[in-house]
This record gives C-alpha cells, structure tokens and sequence, in this order.
C-alpha cells in the first residue's frame, strides 16, 4: 500500500482530534510515512522521525488506543493495582511517579487500579485479565503463596510484584530489604546501650513480615538484647490504633526502650503514645522507622531512620513488566534494594543561628 492509498484509508479521530492524517499535511509526510516514523521504524531517516515527533508533539497528538489494540491486540497500557488503605506515608502517590518516570518515551500510559482492604484482591486481578483491559499488571503486599501471582502465571499474563513470594524466581519482581533494615536497626539502638527492644512489623500474612521479623530477631539475638512482644498490631493498621496499643505497651513493668518501626505513619503513632505517657523520644526510648519522605524525620528530628525509596520502587515494577511483555527472561527481571545505614536524628540549629526569613 502506498502513502497516497494508506492516507485515503486512515479515518479521522474525533472532531478536533489531532491525527495521523493532520500531521502528514504538516509535514508534506504520506501518512504511512508518519505512522512508521513514530513507530520508529529503521527504514525512517533519523532527520524525518524527528520532524514528525516534533509535529506530533506541538499538536498534542495521540493514538487511539482502540485502533491500536484493533491492529496490534494490545491496549498500550499497564495497570497498577493498589490498596486504597495503605499507611504508608506517600507510597501511593510515589510509586505512580515512578511507574509514569519508567514509562515515560514508551507507547505504555498507567491506570490505576484501586481496592480496599475490604474488598478480594483477586477480583481486580481476574477483571484486568480476563477483559484484557491492561498489557501488564503491577501487584504490591504480596503473601508467601500469593492468589494473584498463582492466577496470572497460570493464565500467562504479564505483570510484576512490589514485594517476594514462595515462588521464587518464576515471575519479576522488586523489594525493598526488609531483613537488612530490621537488623541495622536493631545494631544502631544496641550502640545506644538499649536493651529492651519491640517490633512494629507488617501483617503476618505479608511476605515481607517474615523478612522484618526474621532481621529483628536475629539483630536481638546477636547483639544479645531482649524482644518486648508487641503482638496483634502492624504498621498498617489505623494509626489511633496503634497508638493506643503503643500506649499500653510502654505502660508495662517491662516496657521496651527501643522501638524499630515499618513505616514512617506508624512511627509517627508510637511518637504520639511515648509523649502521652510522659517520655521523651531519645531520652527514655529511641525509635527507628523506615521513611520514604522527609517529612517524618521533620515530625520528629529524634527519629532514626532508614531511606526507602518509593519512586525507585516504581520505576523497576515498571521495566521489570514491560521487560515481561517484551519476553525477557524472568532470572534478569528481579531487583533487590538493600539499605545501607541508619540516619541518626536530625540536627536542628539554634534559633539564633537559623535563617530568618525577610528580603
């Protein structure tokens, strides 16, 4: 088919729509030609394709993804599914940034996915499979033996994991270590001469509990410390109630005088308790958290803390997906972050040696 025929065929978008055929009329460009330049076809000149990029993007063109998925059967999506009840302070908002960074100069775009902790996480796993309504899937709080990771291996279908299953290595994956950071954790309050120590974890049903529980237990066992129990509370959990439950824990003959935290919100929360009960953070008790933003160690310069980083975190979801769809082996799709130190509190100058605000 020639440029001449190609145009002839090509229908026009919705009235006003900026389409292929607009852009070949900008650029004197058969609309076969723009299409392929866009497609960064090796048979385009370089000169050409950019050219038509330049046009395409000065007029705000963009495909039509039903026609896209008429011609090529894919929709040009990735959908990430998350818990609309996470705690975890900008976790959600910083995955999206990243995910949308790695997906940036792709024909990929992301939609959210939402469900509540209410709610079976497995139904809006069948509903993007079984409609076909994304290319690739995005999961995160995976479990050992996870539903959703059986379901898409079982059914083929593309998708990556915020977070390690029992599986091993059969589907891409990203995660933060756990283990290491509940071990620095424990070292860095053992040099503080704490010997009482509590864990706030994550829900035991969660794959990275177990990799939490098991760097607490054996930094405690290593640095010869002793666990206070603080059981039937996580770090997802609201965070009145685990205030509250923090609040009884440090009420106890043998309250703990360390505490390591799984999330900046929760930190926050044991903070609030050890004021109600009348301590001060450094003084009667350290606490250290993971963070993903600064804000937690502005709430409280007294926390330790240990940098977890969200964006990262989506931006190796997303290639490790489009890596699947693109049928790259799986053992080259798996990435691991490992922290590497604690962040002791922050220094706050004196009032009299802070900036002043003023022309």
């Amino acid at each position: 088919m020639n440029d001449r025929s190609a145009e002839g065929n090509v229908q026009a978008g919705a009235e006003g729509r900026p389409t292929l055929k607009t852009i070949a009329f900008m650029t004197g460009l058969g609309v076969t030609t723009v299409s392929r330049a866009l497609k960064d076809a090796p048979d385009i000149s370089a000169d050409t394709k950019r050219r038509v990029q330049l046009v395409a993007k000065q007029v705000g063109y963009r495909p039509n993804r039903a026609g896209v998925r008429l011609r090529t059967g894919k929709t040009n999506v990735i959908s990430l599914l998350l818990n609309t009840d996470e705690q975890l302070m900008g976790f959600i908002s910083d995955i999206i940034y990243g995910v949308s960074r790695a997906l940036r100069g792709t024909p990929y775009h992301i939609i959210l996915t939402p469900y509540s902790g209410r709610d079976d996480p497995m139904d809006a796993v069948r509903y993007v499979v079984e409609t076909h309504s994304a290319d690739g899937i995005i999961i995160s709080r995976t479990e050992p033996q996870d539903a959703r990771v059986l379901y898409m291996l079982e059914h083929k279908f593309p998708f990556a994991t915020h977070g390690r299953t029992d599986l091993g290595n059969a589907h891409p994956w990203h995660d933060f270590d756990n283990e290491v950071f509940a071990r620095l954790a424990v070292r860095r309050l053992a040099r503080n001469g704490r010997k009482r120590l509590a864990l706030l974890a994550p829900e035991p049903k969660l794959s990275y509990y177990r990799h939490m529980a098991d760097g607490f237990a054996n930094g405690v066992a290593e640095c010869g410390l002793t666990e206070v129990p603080f059981h039937n509370s996580w770090v997802d959990q609201p965070i009145d109630r685990i205030r509250d439950a923090a609040i009884e824990l440090l009420r106890r003959p043998s309250r703990p005088d360390g505490v390591v935290c799984g999330s900046g919100a929760s930190a926050m929360a044991i903070v609030n308790a050890l004021e109600m009960c009348g301590m001060t953070l450094g003084d009667e008790i350290d606490v250290v958290t993971k963070q993903s933003t600064p804000l937690v160690q502005m709430f409280r310069p007294g926390l330790y803390v240990v940098e977890e980083d969200f964006r990262l975190a989506g931006r190796e979801l997303a290639n490790a997906v489009l890596g699947q769809i693109e049928g790259r082996p799986v053992a080259d799709l798996h990435s691991l972050s490992v922290p590497e130190l604690v962040r002791d509190p922050a220094s706050i100058p004196p009032a009299a040696e802070r900036p002043q605000g003023g022309g």
